[in-house]
């Protein structure tokens, strides 16, 4: 059963496996932030950043599992595979969205 993902979590997700860095200036606010493994990423230039490292570190794909919306967040459950310890493992990637776009990321284990 597909998941329906709102577009700019949608095209997130798609571009994290096709390896776009530069999709994500279609899906993130300029402003936007990312939480992942206890470090914020504050802004557009450094979200780009944050994804070429971790595609180069982990070699990982994503997979989403279900979504659900919670406390006004977008919460999707991802199938993470990769280089890493526990691979594959299933992710929350909770999403703040605003303006049609993503203004906020948290990735938790």
């Amino acid at each position: 059963m597909p998941v329906h993902l709102p577009t700019p979590v949608d095209v997130y997700f798609a571009s994290e496996n096709a390896h776009d860095t530069d999709a994500l200036a279609t899906c993130f606010a300029v402003h936007a932030s990312v939480k992942d493994e206890g470090r914020i990423i504050d802004g557009l230039d450094a979200i780009k950043a944050w994804r070429v490292e971790t595609l180069r570190k982990y070699r990982h794909t994503v997979e989403p599992l279900g979504v659900v919306e919670r406390d006004g967040k977008t919460v999707v459950t991802v199938k993470v595979s990769g280089n890493f310890p526990g691979s594959p493992a299933n992710l929350e990637f909770i999403f703040g969205l605003g303006g049609g776009r993503i203004a906020s990321l948290e990735i938790r284990g």
